[in-house]
């Protein structure tokens, strides 16, 4: 009997263990057949990592090699919620929050994820990371990147635009030539141990490709003259926004454009839209008398006019159609060069009624009113010149005036520069060339010639005219001592709620110098000026003091 006990006992012991057996070995099966890969990927990813190698950023410099934006090395802070105890988690929790100034809730949730790697902070500046490092967290790393660093703030702010924490480019040169400059990401295999301890680097390294580097046609030391007289008279005049641009005239390089108001590149997050907005090319507004020199050479150049015919101006009433035309000043009889001078709006309109609006028309568009100029900037808008087919019956006198025409600063100081430039129209651009480490060009662009817009004989005779504009006229205070000035003023009505205002205007004065062998182009454009709101009084004074400080650091003379 009590062998039989012993028998049963023995054989429920064996079935048992038979029963265990196999399951055992199916589940080893299992394991071994259908989920070795899962296994396999989860051992590597415990045992070793790949770390993202981020390249340095290419420098963006000046025309003299002066670096405007460049990176500098910075630490990122990171934590392995999976090494970390709640206790670790509570105390990391309570010194980051302070010393980073993150919510605990915002730290805690990061902490709380189920994953070896969660970023805390990244591109802390190099004091910071030095304090959170004294505090030797568990679980707490860092990882060595780089930051965008503008050295000179807001100088050239719409030209350069910045880059985000990720180093990719957001707005302006930066966004435009991110493919050259952000370079290529390499790769580091990591070992680690079962405490996840970092061990030694893996076979497995790509290193990261550097950026390339932007040389623009910037000059920051005209940039920095032509921005401080910008600012001073954007604040003397209580302006709403200002913008100026200083052009070579020979080769279309820019060389100086700001606006006001604007932003610090190393603290775009206290910025908004507007001050980031680049209206030196992405605003329009009604000219005024500035696009009067459009008239002036269409009527020239089809040698309709001269210099010295004559035109009644009515004595500062004259109706077109259902409106009335009015002059600052009444005027008599003047001659055409006189009209432009003292920038009469009647006599430029009877001139372009009998010059016909279709030769109006043809040189707005001949000059690239209402077409891109083509510069190398993002959100260049085309301003507006509708065709003849849409002209009211006063619209004869509206356009050849600067009104229901709409124009962008970099149109008019493009349309100028011709002038200046015997009548050829040149492409304006920013970027000189985009270089490597070993000083080879990667990629140049050179000069464009885009059209021949007028005669070398007509763009003399306009010249002759604007300077009268300076001397005599309307321009008066761009006069520079020593230096012969060319140029035209414009004052014009702003339109708000589809009326024009009796306050508001845009006041503007573009031009060149030396205007006997011109070098250098410029616009001002100041909107909403008060209490004085004319070209003359408030943007040629700008032009005066900036051009005057151009010419003598590039050495020009008057001579030359």
């Amino acid at each position: 009997m009590q062998n039989r006990k012993h028998a049963l006992r023995f054989s429920v012991v064996t079935l048992t263990l038979i029963v265990f057996l196999f399951i055992f070995s199916i589940r080893l099966i299992l394991i071994q057949v259908f989920r070795s890969s899962d296994l396999t990927l989860l051992a590597e990813r415990q045992h070793d990592y790949f770390v993202e190698l981020e390249p340095v950023r290419g420098t963006v410099y000046d025309r003299n090699l002066q670096p405007l934006a460049f990176n500098v090395p910075v630490y990122s802070v990171f934590a392995n919620p999976k090494s970390m105890s709640e206790e670790d988690k509570r105390e990391a929790i309570s010194h980051l929050s302070q010393l980073l100034e993150l919510s605990p809730q915002y730290i805690a949730a990061r902490l709380n994820r189920d994953k070896y790697f969660v970023w805390i902070k990244r591109k802390l500046p190099i004091d910071l990371s030095d304090e959170v490092k004294k505090l030797n967290l568990t679980g707490i790393h860092f990882q060595r990147e780089s930051k965008r660093y503008y050295p000179n703030g807001s100088l050239a702010a719409h030209i350069i635009g910045f880059a985000g924490t990720d180093n990719e480019g957001l707005e302006g040169l930066e966004l435009n030539y991110n493919k050259y400059l952000k370079g290529k990401e390499g790769k580091m295999q990591v070992l680690r141990d079962a405490r996840q301890r970092n061990l030694q680097v893996g076979e497995s390294f790509v290193p990261p490709q550097d950026g390339f580097h932007l040389v623009l046609t910037i000059d920051e030391t005209i940039q920095y003259i032509a921005e401080r007289s910008l600012d001073q008279a954007y604040q003397k005049h209580n302006a709403k926004a200002a913008s100026i641009i200083v052009m070579d005239v020979k080769t279309g390089e820019i060389l100086a454009l700001a606006n006001r108001p604007t932003y610090n590149l190393d603290d775009v997050s206290k910025s908004d839209l507007e001050s980031r907005t680049n209206r030196a090319i992405s605003y329009v507004y009604e000219p005024g008398s500035v696009f009067k020199v459009i008239t002036a050479a269409a009527a020239l150049e089809e040698d309709l006019f001269n210099e010295k015919d004559k035109v009644f101006c009515e004595n500062g009433n004259y109706r077109v159609a259902n409106h009335i035309l009015t002059d600052h000043h009444p005027y008599g009889t003047l001659s055409f060069r006189e009209v432009f001078i003292f920038s009469s709006n009647i006599g430029v309109a009877k001139i372009a009624q009998k010059i016909g609006g279709k030769l109006v028309y043809k040189y707005g568009r001949r000059f690239r009113f209402g077409i891109s100029t083509g510069i190398d900037l993002k959100g260049e808008v085309n301003g507006w010149l509708k065709e003849p087919s849409q002209w009211s019956k006063t619209t004869i006198g509206a356009i050849p005036i600067g009104y229901e025409v709409t124009v962008t600063p970099i149109q008019l100081v493009s349309a100028i520069s011709s002038i200046a430039n015997q009548g050829v129209y040149m492409r304006p651009f920013v970027v000189k060339y985009v270089k490597d480490n070993q000083d080879q060009v990667i990629k140049s662009y050179e000069p464009q010639v885009v059209d021949r817009v007028i005669s070398a004989g007509t763009a003399e005779r306009l010249k002759d005219i604007l300077k009268g504009v300076v001397e005599s006229g309307t321009g008066k205070r761009a006069q520079i001592n020593d230096v012969e000035v060319a140029g035209k003023t414009g004052t014009a009505r702003k339109v708000i709620d589809g009326q024009y205002s009796k306050g508001k205007y845009y006041a503007s004065f573009m031009g060149f110098a030396p205007a006997n062998n011109p070098r250098l182009a410029m616009v001002v454009v100041v909107d909403e000026p008060h209490p004085s709101y004319f070209g003359g009084t408030v943007s040629a004074p700008v032009f005066q003091e900036v051009m005057t400080n151009a010419l003598k650091y590039l050495k020009v003379t008057d001579q030359e």
